[in-house]
């Protein structure tokens, strides 16, 4: 077994494209429109879907926005720098709501990133810490 994907529902596809790709760096790997359904799903990821987890984001054509709610926490990414990625986003037009640095109670350097539909991402540094998911 393993982990396939993670489903997003977006508000407006093109921004959130936009956001994936060329703020976090990610590829749009498929992309099908379903008329009868009302609904568009895109997959993106840092690799193909054989061999790694990706997120696919649903648009629902009639829906322009979603409560989050209370249950939602956030998507993890690992980056080498997270310094530098705060800096790469905000270089985007990208929003940081949490700067990069040693997590609380802990060692392990983290950020985190809000998407266009307000999903936090977080941003994990590579081998800081010694934290059980920074290894």
């Amino acid at each position: 077994m393993r982990l396939l994907h993670t489903m997003l529902r977006v508000g407006n596809l093109d921004a959130s494209l936009v956001f994936y790709q060329a703020v976090l760096g990610m590829k749009l790997l498929r992309q099908q429109d379903y008329p009868e359904g009302k609904f568009t799903l895109a997959f993106v990821g840092y690799g193909e879907e054989s061999n790694t987890t990706v997120l696919e984001l649903t648009y629902n054509w009639e829906t322009e926005r979603y409560d989050l709610g209370t249950g939602y926490g956030h998507i993890a990414i690992e980056v080498e720098d997270a310094y530098a990625a705060c800096d790469a986003v905000h270089a985007k037009g990208g929003k940081v709501v949490r700067e990069a640095g040693p997590m609380k109670h802990g060692t392990t350097v983290i950020a985190f990133i809000e998407d266009p539909d307000g999903y936090k991402i977080e941003l994990i540094q590579k081998n800081t810490g010694n934290d059980s998911y920074s290894k």
